[in-house]
């Protein structure tokens, strides 16, 4: 039996008065999700834990079959495990974002979709001003970097940093900045940090060239999603399938690591959707199949879209996903279901992610479902509506993994 889930991450959301009133998911045409929902179950699934906060590191842990109370250390080291670094138990890890701040005010969380290559500059250049040996600095992709204090290695007291309160970026576009900066025990060191990176990129190479090109320059850096290594057991242990993550984040990335599932490289993958090869994406998917139990694909684009308040690139980002990977990987579990000895296949976002207010959003998630012994009950097509008034309403993130491998056998 071959199993296959693909995350739209973001994509669910509420009624847009820029597509009259209708949701993305509405609005776009995706006649293979539509399909697989006409034959197969449709329901909402509770990713956020209540107290938890509404983000893919714990939304994505939850839909994979973890529960996020027992599992979840913080952002940044599941970043950290995709990015190979080196990490003690004892270390904390921090994700460090390039924002642009205008006017004393959080413009954008990723200072403009920046590159890796100009990411990399202008981070080798802030490395310079660590004085403190103790903290490490790595460049990820884009705008996402690790932040690594190790002052507690070697059985030493150093900081403490659980007591920090740190805001994630992209939840307070337009507000102001020093509101939310980081605040608790040892929060100084943190915001020296930013403050020495706002003034040395305001007229860093970089960034001249970017405001040359009318692109958002990159003002600070924002230290958020600290936390420790955390303990996992395998998917396979657990589970008795070996897995493969297709994605272009690094935090999905770890989480494929955390859980011993292979990452896969796929040229093309990004964040957004104006330069992603989505059929790439698909074809690697069902490349995959043949090696693997279990193929996740995981497109960001929908959530990024919706950080940008882009309604329009959001139903693009759908209907491409739809098209490109959901159909042909469904037409390849259908052709070979035999010699599979049947498939499921599952697609549902991590956690709504709103156009309107450019925030991610705890309403649980509409999933569909399909494939061998998953009875159609209301043949409708996929949408938040429809799966919110399906037969499956699933109030703890983690059980639906269990219910998608094994229901009904």
């Amino acid at each position: 039996m071959k199993y296959v889930i693909i995350i739209p991450d973001g994509a669910a959301d509420h009624p847009l008065e820029e597509l009259d009133g209708k949701t993305p998911f509405e609005a776009a045409h995706i006649p293979n999700m539509d399909k697989l929902a006409m034959t197969g179950r449709q329901g909402t699934v509770a990713t956020t834990p209540e107290g938890f906060p509404c983000g893919s590191d714990v939304c994505s842990m939850s839909l994979l079959g973890y529960s996020p109370v027992k599992y979840h250390k913080g952002r940044a080291p599941l970043e950290a495990a995709a990015l190979g670094i080196d990490l003690d138990p004892a270390d904390w890890i921090f994700r460090i974002n390039f924002v642009t701040v205008v006017e004393k005010l959080m413009q954008d969380h990723s200072a403009g979709a920046i590159s890796s290559k100009e990411g990399k500059q202008l981070l080798a250049d802030f490395i310079k001003l660590i004085e403190d040996e103790d903290i490490k600095v790595y460049p990820g992709v884009s705008y996402r970097n690790i932040l690594v204090d190790q002052s507690n290695r070697d059985d030493r007291k150093g900081r403490d940093w659980s007591k920090l309160k740190t805001t994630p970026p992209h939840d307070i576009p337009g507000e102001a900045m020093d509101k939310y900066r980081p605040k608790g025990p040892n929060a100084e060191l943190l915001n020296t940090l930013i403050d020495q990176s706002a003034k040395l990129f305001k007229g860093h190479e970089v960034n001249l060239t970017r405001r040359d090109l009318g692109e958002a320059p990159a003002t600070h850096i924002w230290p958020w999603g600290q936390g420790q290594k955390p303990i996992v057991p395998s998917f396979e242990s657990r589970f008795g399938l070996k897995g493969a993550m297709i994605t272009a984040v690094d935090l999905l990335a770890g989480i494929a690591s955390f859980i011993g599932w292979d990452r896969l490289d796929v040229p093309g993958q990004t964040s957004y959707h104006h330069d992603q090869d989505y059929p790439t994406a698909g074809e690697h998917g069902i490349k995959a199949i043949d090696d693997y139990d279990v193929v996740c694909v995981h497109v960001e684009a929908p959530d990024e879209a919706s950080h940008q308040a882009d309604a329009e690139s959001k139903v693009g980002a759908i209907e491409a996903i739809d098209k490109h990977i959901v159909g042909p990987i469904h037409k390849v579990l259908e052709e070979r279901s035999d010699e599979f000895g049947g498939y499921r296949i599952l697609v549902l976002p991590d956690h709504y992610t709103s156009v309107a207010t450019r925030k991610h959003d705890p309403t649980p998630p509409p999933f569909v479902m399909a494939g061998k012994h998953i009875n159609n009950v209301v043949p409708k097509p996929f949408t938040e509506i429809n799966a919110q008034h399906g037969d499956l309403q699933i109030k703890h993130g983690h059980e639906l993994m269990e219910f998608f491998l094994n229901s009904g056998k």
